[in-house]
């Protein structure tokens, strides 16, 4: 994606930002059980796309980042799986 999608594309994922050439965004639950939950459905969603997220968990915070290796930045895989990320959220 060029500069100009990405940024379109961040207009409608308002709690996503661009960080080191990521898609990035940070979560909090009430509680690591929460959180943990949240991990198992989006490791469903990517497995479903076999396009699979960056990502940490400490606590109740998880912290995913998005971007497709074969093409060295940003790809619209990545968009659509930030939606559906929010769409389970």
């Amino acid at each position: 994606m060029t500069d100009q999608e990405i940024q379109s594309a961040l207009s409608g994922l308002p709690s996503w930002s661009l960080v080191g050439g990521k898609l990035h965004r940070e979560f909090k639950f009430q509680d690591f059980v929460g959180a943990f939950g949240f991990m198992t459905k989006v490791a469903i969603l990517a497995e479903k796309i076999n396009h699979h997220p960056e990502w940490s968990n400490v606590y109740n915070s998880v912290v995913l980042d998005l971007s497709t290796h074969e093409v060295g930045g940003i790809s619209a895989l990545d968009v659509d799986l930030a939606r559906s990320i929010d769409a389970v959220r």
